[in-house]
């Protein structure tokens, strides 16, 4: 340090060393991840898990005297810097009530008192990030109006990104997929001009990588989120439980079980190899897992909350 009256002179080393400490101080934390809970609903076990036995797969997710299994509607939030992504939105509230009978809503939680309850209200979401349009994970992206006689965004100053494969495919639906694509879920987003389509894998911020599933429907986007040297797959309908891990456990509602069967086997392969973490959304037991291999294949490893995997 040179002296220069009685103010001291810094030497470029010493500014360097200054400099590194201040972008330390004000470096921006890493990528956070809330679980968002929606609540729950009910659906038929033998469709939820195709081919497979009762016998076997009730082992491992139990169901009730007339078959029906509970799901949880479990979205995430992403909050980087000045960014806050919602991935899906759970089922909503804006269909009459004998729509909701048929899917035996449970639960105590909803989409805006979750988002509430970690800090964020509607109206701070920067972004909702939607895997697919069937109405249990994008229901929640449109509410009623005040009045009913309409509809309206619930996060109104968000961009609404949805894969365009899917995006076609479910503004014209096929007969099998018709009932889970329903237009007040979708064409409001339009409606609005806050809605941001994408061809295939595509960054949306460093660390929220995307990419492209058809096995369960056309275009499914999946979020491959990495921080801290962890990544996170959101799974959506790839594999929507824990009990889900083993290949041939496919849902019946896939649309093209053979594929979703191909993308599972290379997917569960590479989270084994770079030890990601699952994260599910429709397992009511269980947030994450991660995964080894065994001699008789890939099984979960550890079963646990996602702020325990990430920290």
């Amino acid at each position: 340090m040179n002296i220069e009256g009685n103010k001291p002179v810094l030497s470029d080393q010493h500014l360097i060393a200054q400099l590194v400490v201040i972008l330390h101080k004000s470096k921006i934390s890493p990528m956070q991840l809330f679980p968002i809970h929606t609540g729950n609903f009910k659906l038929d076990g033998g469709a939820m898990f195709g081919v497979v036995p009762k016998s076997i797969w009730q082992k491992n997710y139990p169901s009730n005297e007339d078959n029906l299994i509970n799901l949880s509607m479990r979205c995430l939030l992403v909050v980087e810097g000045d960014r806050r992504i919602l991935i899906d939105s759970g089922i909503g509230d804006k269909q009459e009530r004998k729509f909701y009978a048929h899917y035996h809503l449970n639960g105590e939680d909803s989409l805006v008192s979750s988002l509430l309850s970690v800090g964020y209200g509607p109206e701070e979401i920067t972004d909702v990030f939607l895997t697919h349009l069937h109405f249990d994970h994008c229901g929640g992206t449109v509410k009623n109006n005040q009045d009913h006689s309409g509809y309206e965004l619930t996060f109104p100053n968000a961009t609404h990104w949805i894969s365009k494969p899917q995006w076609d495919w479910a503004m014209q639906p096929n007969r099998r997929e018709k009932a889970s694509f329903l237009r007040e879920n979708m064409v409001p987003i339009a409606e609005s001009g806050k809605l941001q389509l994408f061809d295939g894998p595509f960054q949306l911020i460093p660390g929220f990588e995307v990419r492209l599933f058809n096995g369960h429907t056309v275009g499914q986007a999946i979020p491959f989120l990495t921080s801290n040297e962890k990544t996170v797959i959101f799974l959506g309908d790839t594999i929507p439980t824990a009990a889900h891990i083993p290949l041939p456990y496919i849902m019946s509602y896939d649309t093209q079980p053979l594929i979703s069967l191909n993308e599972k086997e290379a997917l569960l392969d590479e989270a084994v190899l770079n030890n990601y973490i699952l994260f599910f959304e429709h397992d009511v037991f269980h947030e994450c897992c991660t995964l080894e291999k065994t001699e008789k294949g890939i099984i979960a490893k550890e079963k646990m909350k996602l702020q325990v995997a990430i920290a």
